[in-house]
């Protein structure tokens, strides 16, 4: 039950940008099998005109006669003027026009759906996910990459409502419901698309489209639109970092290269890639955190952040490691920390850890 809750709250999160909404092809599809479906009965009752009698007027029917016979009677207007009279004539009419005219209120009540409840249903839960987005990350991209980032933040506790994900992949779509997550169903690298997903009052954007060019695409369009917002890239070849970077991104991840550098570290090193997993991940025993100075920790050394340990400062664009830092070198306000500490566990956690152990 609970699971069938949380499916039903997933989906209720799925969005569709209203240029997926736009009645052009669907319009002419339906179009196309509404005539199909009148020329059909159209044939049928022109082969079997000889089993229709017209009350008003003796003799055979012509194609005018047919072609009003069929309109009337797939509409369900019905006039009566003109009848079935044979047995096949009424099989033909029971077994093939009925279904027909069936089929097509079908067609007329589904594309006044799409036209006009669906457009309006779907606006109204646009402005109403839209409303409540603000200080969120937006993940442009839910293959592997994008799917591992967004598992990372909920486990670092950041509210599943307020990450958002745009995907034009389905199946993409449906595996971000299935965390609870806010989806568009929809193209990154649009403007629209962005502007939808209320990229001005974002606190993040990940981008990990999976080609490159998708991602500088969506990182120029991104920065267009908050000069100012975080923009993380995933980076297929190494070659386009420097691209990235000149294109504003805050952070540039190539995860071929960065993996290729950890086995490199890792020979001669068997514990080496258990710590940076445990260092990286939420449910490790120690993590990294970045952070401004404490109005208490202004004017004095890094020993006063003890037990945590002060890895790097950084300072006027000047970077400072641990061991540069020199006697009466203390933290001043605007400095930029960044801090090797204890994960913070609850008992629970704990608990949950030396069942693993």
């Amino acid at each position: 039950m609970m699971n069938l809750l949380a499916s039903t709250r997933a989906a209720s999160q799925s969005l569709f940008i209203p240029a997926d909404l736009r009645p052009g092809r669907m319009l002419l599809k339906r179009v196309g099998i509404l005539l199909a479906l009148v020329a059909l009965v159209l044939l049928m009752l022109w082969v079997e005109r000889d089993g229709l009698k017209d009350h008003h007027h003796d003799g055979e029917l012509s194609f005018t006669d047919v072609l009003y016979f069929a309109m009337v009677t797939i509409t369900t207007v019905g006039y009566g003027d003109i009848v079935p009279i044979t047995p096949r004539a009424r099989l033909l009419d029971a077994l093939v026009v009925t279904p027909v005219r069936v089929i097509i209120w079908l067609l007329f009540l589904g594309t006044a759906y799409q036209l006009v409840v669906r457009q309006y249903m779907e606006g109204y839960r646009m402005g109403k996910v839209q409303a409540a987005l603000n200080d969120h990350t937006l993940v442009c991209g839910f293959g592997y990459t994008g799917w591992s980032a967004a598992k990372e933040l909920l486990a670092k506790g950041v509210p599943a409502e307020r990450i958002v994900v745009i995907d034009p992949n389905e199946e993409r779509i449906r595996a971000a419901l299935e965390l609870g997550l806010v989806a568009f169903r929809a193209d990154a690298t649009q403007e629209t698309t962005l502007k939808h997903a209320m990229i001005q009052c974002a606190r993040a954007v990940i981008i990990s489209a999976g080609r490159d060019d998708s991602n500088a695409l969506i990182l120029l369009t991104a920065r267009h639109l908050n000069p100012t917002v975080e923009i993380l890239v995933s980076a297929v070849e190494e070659e386009n970092v420097k691209l990235f970077r000149q294109g504003g991104a805050t952070g540039i991840i190539s995860p071929s290269t960065f993996g290729g550098y950890l086995l490199a570290a890792a020979v001669g090193h068997p514990h080496f890639t258990e710590y940076v997993q445990d260092l990286l991940t939420a449910g490790g025993r120690v993590t990294l955190t970045e952070r401004q100075p404490k109005p208490e920790e202004i004017g004095k050394s890094a020993a006063a952040l003890k037990p945590d340990i002060l890895l790097r400062l950084y300072r006027r664009g000047e970077v400072y490691n641990f061991w540069d830092l020199q006697e009466g070198q203390n933290m001043e306000a605007g400095d930029t920390l960044l801090i090797l500490t204890s994960a913070v566990r609850t008992p629970a956690s704990h608990q949950d850890h030396s069942k693993a152990a």
